[in-house]
């Protein structure tokens, strides 16, 4: 990936046809979102039996389009204007984007509908055109709602329309072709295979590759271990692919044993001892097992704010819990593409930055839509991050004590007193009411284990485990527990009781 400091802004250009989905809610609905405001922002209506009719837009707002509610007549009506529902209970509307899904009882009957608005978006290309043109295969990450559809089937159309490239889809849920035999024009020249069984996704993805000769695969939502490895059988065939992902960031899928493979996969090493002291590190390590599925993966935070990774780089750091360095790709409200290269942990900080910059140089006309975009995606990623550490400080916690019978001795901690119990003065009673002072640690792990992320975090905060920064626990390669884990104070307090043992024996002897 070769950084630059801008590129030429690249017009966006949107195609809703949003007046055939409003012709599928009920008619007083379809009245008022005609006509509403925020009508291009539109993501969702929701219509669910017994409730208020919900529109949902851009920018996670919601209003109630009316107080009556949803009778089932009306779902009823509304599920008879689309096409017939698949076994994943979504449906579409022929020759547009959109998505209709279901929400059965456990009698079938269609409870609730929620109707998705589909666009068709050009322009979004710049913001990955060097990738694109050195013909590198890209996942994306981002969370539902993001517009990774929405990238995709305009990457199709660059790739088949533009490149001349032969592009094949593979449409599970005709999401990105849009619904009906004749694919939408959105995808320009790309050939669409349609997916009878979602569970089969993978069986086609291979058919793909062998039966009509493509130079792209494009695939959405990659999710299941079958789907993994097909995706590994396509680059090795030296087809590039493009594909999504659900997941907010790189680690999610580190973490994520169906999916880790797509970026080189996790395995565990054992070091000898001179190469132990040579890195610094523990005798088992973490490294990466293999060259990544995808060597590029873009994390869009935001329509307007993207992550660039190098896979294997940032996969590699990662491991040895150093902070990889990544392209941070911006949009502003003028179509401006900046391409940054910063460490991964200022990200949010640089993007807020860029928002100061872009509202201080943005006349007081211009549509700001994207530099609000910039503060939600950055506060969105912030509060993400701050969640992540959290439950992994708990899990490492947890995890500490647990296997504190395999942990080498040594260490202290502020925690546990000289028999091995959590020492009084580390509670305070009004939090923790009904619980003793000097408690079991395995008994409190049992208890903890079985906390909501609220409580848990509530008693880590008065145990003194979080480092007082936006309620964020310390690091993962740090202990927090004065040099040791919990397990290893838990060792170390049974060693000394041995060592008391040895030394009164030895008086007695002498």
């Amino acid at each position: 990936m070769n950084a630059s400091a801008g590129s030429e802004p690249q017009q966006l250009i949107v195609q809703d046809n949003l007046d055939q989905l409003l012709d599928v809610v009920p008619a007083d609905l379809g009245a008022v979102l005609v006509n509403h405001p925020n009508r291009e922002h539109l993501v969702e209506v929701v219509l669910d039996l017994g409730r208020r009719p919900e529109a949902r837009f851009q920018g996670c707002t919601a209003e109630y389009i009316r107080e009556q509610p949803i009778t089932r007549e009306e779902l009823a009506v509304a599920a008879e204007a689309v096409g017939p529902f698949g076994s994943d209970n979504r449906a579409g509307i022929p020759s547009t984007l959109h998505r209709i899904s279901a929400l059965r009882s456990r009698r079938g009957d269609v409870v609730g509908l929620t109707c998705r608005v589909g666009r068709a978006v050009s322009g979004h290309v710049g913001m990955i055109e060097d990738i694109l043109m050195a013909n590198l295969p890209v996942l994306f990450l981002g969370r539902p709602g993001v517009g990774k559809t929405t990238v995709i089937r305009e990457i199709a159309r660059t790739l088949s329309d533009v490149l001349h490239k032969r592009v094949v889809i593979v449409d599970t849920s005709n999401e990105i072709g849009g619904d009906g035999d004749v694919p939408h024009p959105a995808i320009g020249g790309a050939r669409r295979m349609q997916v009878a069984d979602a569970s089969k996704q993978h069986q086609i993805m291979i058919e793909a590759v062998e039966n009509h000769m493509p130079e792209v695969v494009i695939v959405d939502e990659i999710g299941t271990e079958a789907e993994a490895a097909a995706c590994r059988t396509i680059a090795e065939r030296g087809v590039v692919l493009i594909g999504t992902a659900h997941g907010c960031f790189l680690e999610n899928l580190l973490k994520n044993p169906t999916l880790s493979n797509l970026v080189g996969g996790v395995t565990t090493v054992t070091l000898g001892d001179e190469a132990a002291r040579t890195r610094g590190s523990k005798k088992s390590v973490l490294e990466r097992k293999g060259p990544p599925t995808f060597p590029v993966v873009i994390e869009m935070r935001d329509r307007g704010a993207w992550v660039a990774h190098d896979v294997a780089e940032s996969v590699d750091k990662v491991l040895i819990d150093k902070v990889p360095k990544v392209q941070l790709r911006l949009r502003d409200p003028d179509r401006q593409v900046t391409c940054l290269e910063v460490a991964y942990d200022q990200v949010e900080a640089q993007m807020v930055a860029q928002l100061a910059h872009t509202s201080s140089s943005t006349d007081s006309s211009t549509d700001s839509s994207e530099g609000a975009a910039f503060a939600a995606a950055a506060a969105t990623a912030t509060a993400q991050r701050a969640r992540a550490a959290n439950l992994a400080g708990i899990e490492d916690l947890v995890s500490g004590v647990i296997g504190s019978s395999s942990s080498r001795a040594g260490g202290s901690s502020d925690w546990f007193n000289n028999s091995g119990s959590i020492r009084a003065s580390s509670f305070d009673a009004a939090a923790f009411e009904g619980i003793n002072a000097d408690i079991d640690p395995w008994s409190w792990v049992e208890r903890f284990k079985s906390l909501s992320e609220t409580e848990a975090l509530q008693e880590l905060k008065v145990l003194k485990y979080l480092n007082g920064q936006n309620g964020v626990l310390r690091p993962r390669n740090h202990s927090g527990f004065g040099g040791g884990s919990p397990g290893d104070a838990i060792v170390a307090a049974s060693s000394s009781k041995k060592k008391k043992r040895v030394t009164k024996a030895s008086a007695k002897g002498h």
